[in-house]
């Protein structure tokens, strides 16, 4: 099943919902661009590699800048294809901007950061051997996720069964419950399977996530604090 769009009006334009996704989109084409070898480079230096963190005298020795945090908010910006860059954005399309409708342009973008941050530095403690450089919006956005479940859970999500022509609206307490779950899923399947996932971020997302459950009131905007109706 794959989430087509929420049915939450919005009372003001989203124009750091729109910046983010313009930003991902450029940085991913300029990677596009890149030849192999420089690609290769250009991800290990910017995305996030947890050994480099966890165990910095083998980052010395591998010739990675020593005491370099940028990749922590480089990372979140990056993607390695662009499907994985599509579906992070409609993602971000369909709860980011609600949540940014809550929070304001500036309140959301460090919200937005700060639960990257928080799903990166989940990533590099539950995977500190990895050297496989990790890339993606998906922490960042987990915490947009993670504000909507408590802000509209009731909300209809509309789904699209996929290879099938069918929509169905179900409310965002459910879609998103069942995303944990298979995150959760997935992060302790890797575990018993000797890191089967490791390039994924599964515990990075929910690392992202359980940032937004617990940070987003911190950010909302008392003048608008009343939810818009449902449609």
């Amino acid at each position: 099943m794959i989430p087509y769009r929420d049915t939450l009006p919005l009372r003001h334009n989203p124009w750091i919902t729109w910046a983010l996704i313009a930003i991902n989109t450029a940085a991913f084409a300029y990677s596009e661009l890149l030849p192999e070898q420089a690609l290769r480079s250009f991800q290990h230096l910017y995305g996030l590699v947890p050994a480099r963190f966890a165990y910095p005298e083998w980052a010395a020795k591998t010739d990675f800048p020593v005491r370099d945090y940028t990749p922590f908010v480089t990372s979140i910006f990056m993607h390695g294809s662009w499907v994985h860059l599509i579906f992070n954005m409609w993602l971000l399309w369909i709860f980011g901007d609600n949540v940014e409708d809550r929070m304001g342009g500036v309140r959301f973008l460090a919200f937005y950061i700060l639960c990257g941050l928080a799903a990166g530095a989940v990533h590099v403690y539950a995977n500190p051997l990895s050297t496989i450089p990790t890339i993606g919006a998906s922490g960042a956005i987990a915490g947009a996720m993670g504000a909507f479940f408590f802000l509209f859970p009731y909300a209809r999500i509309v789904i699209w069964v996929f290879f099938l022509p069918l929509f169905v609206e179900v409310p965002a307490i459910a879609f998103l419950g069942l995303w944990v779950i298979i995150q959760l899923y997935r992060a302790t399947t890797g575990l018993v399977s000797a890191g089967h996932y490791s390039d994924v971020a599964w515990f990075g997302h929910l690392g992202g996530f359980i940032a937004g459950m617990l940070l987003h009131r911190l950010f909302l905007l008392r003048d608008r604090e009343d939810s818009p109706p449902f449609s």
